[in-house]
């Protein structure tokens, strides 16, 4: 039986963060879009938390969506990427940088 793995392939800083210019954080995100609509739904985000790591995905998931889905209509959107990414560097162990 074959699993699918999506890893962070990405530097790691001395405190243990990923870390991601934001437009490979985007590019990173997308993948997880499976139905391809440009959007993350709840279901994509708990994926994006067991990528990074994380326990208590469903839990995580909801809370990332609360936190970045500021217009409630249950995605997150172009418009609240930022939103977003406040709660990666808060929550998943990811960092974003300038480079």
């Amino acid at each position: 039986m074959a699993f699918k793995t999506t890893s962070l392939n990405h530097s790691i800083s001395d405190d243990g963060r990923r870390e991601f210019t934001v437009k490979e954080f985007k590019r990173w995100l997308m993948r997880f879009d499976t139905d391809k609509d440009g959007r993350i739904s709840k279901s994509e985000l708990r994926q994006i938390v067991r990528a990074t790591g994380g326990w208590f995905s469903r839990w995580k998931g909801r809370a990332g969506m609360r936190s970045a889905d500021k217009n409630g209509n249950g995605y997150v959107d172009e418009c609240e990427i930022e939103n977003l990414i406040n709660f990666a560097q808060n929550e998943l162990g990811v960092r974003i940088i300038a480079y």
